[in-house]
């Protein structure tokens, strides 16, 4: 199946097998999972062992940057292979009235294909900024931006975002009007949230020093809620 500006192409990767009610393949869908966070799970394979690195991504239009040597190292042993990046977000616990319907609400998306080692200084700088801008808005331009010395000390991988799926699963636990709802036990869910704290200043910053509004308008907001303000 073809992809189009809407719909991503669907692949043996990407075909969703289980649970079909839960899954999409609109871009619209992908965009809103990834840009909701900034910490990713990358699977590669290193010396014929499969790994599964937590690192950071930006996302640059249709191009998913990813942080990290691990990705890199797989790249020079296997030019050709495929990776794999995955973003999930907790949302809640679901409760039911038996064990068996227990279950979380979640978004989730997941990425396959061969990337590409960055080296263009321009693209880099690009990518990185990205990254930055993805968990922090504001600060690329706040802080000293990278060096010759510190670009070529970077790793940074590049995956197009062409093959993809995403699996969102929300609303109650499914046995209310089950048997096991007799007995008048409570079931529901449990919001999961996760908020930025006060910023924490480095211990050897001059007294006085404020942190600029980008990052103090941050505490107490949701993250996911950030992106674009």
């Amino acid at each position: 199946m073809s992809g189009t500006a809407d719909e991503l192409e669907v692949t043996e990767r990407t075909r969703l097998r289980r649970m079909r009610h839960k899954g999409s393949h609109r871009r619209a869908d992908l965009d809103a999972v990834l840009g909701a966070g900034f910490l990713c799970h990358l699977g590669v394979v290193v010396d014929g062992v499969p790994m599964v690195v937590p690192t950071v991504y930006g996302v640059d239009g249709d191009t998913l940057y990813v942080h990290g040597s691990v990705a890199s190292r797989s790249l020079v042993q296997a030019p050709d292979g495929v990776v794999c990046v995955s973003v999930t977000h907790v949302d809640g616990l679901v409760l039911a009235r038996s064990v068996f319907e227990h279950g979380v609400n979640y978004r989730s998306a997941m990425v396959y294909g061969v990337p590409r080692t960055v080296t263009d200084p321009e693209e880099k700088l690009r990518g990185l900024r990205a990254l930055t801008e993805q968990s922090a808005p504001g600060q690329w331009e706040y802080v000293r931006q990278p060096s010759r010395k510190e670009l070529a000390a970077t790793a940074l991988v590049a995956l197009e975002l062409t093959e993809a799926s995403v699996k969102i699963a929300s609303g109650p636990p499914d046995d209310g009007e089950s048997p096991d709802a007799e007995p008048g036990l409570w079931a529901g869910v449990l919001p999961v949230v996760t908020r930025f704290g006060e910023p924490e200043a480095d211990p050897l910053l001059p007294a006085g020093t404020e942190p600029p509004a980008h990052i103090a308008g941050r505490a107490g907001r949701v993250l996911g809620e950030h992106r674009g303000s």
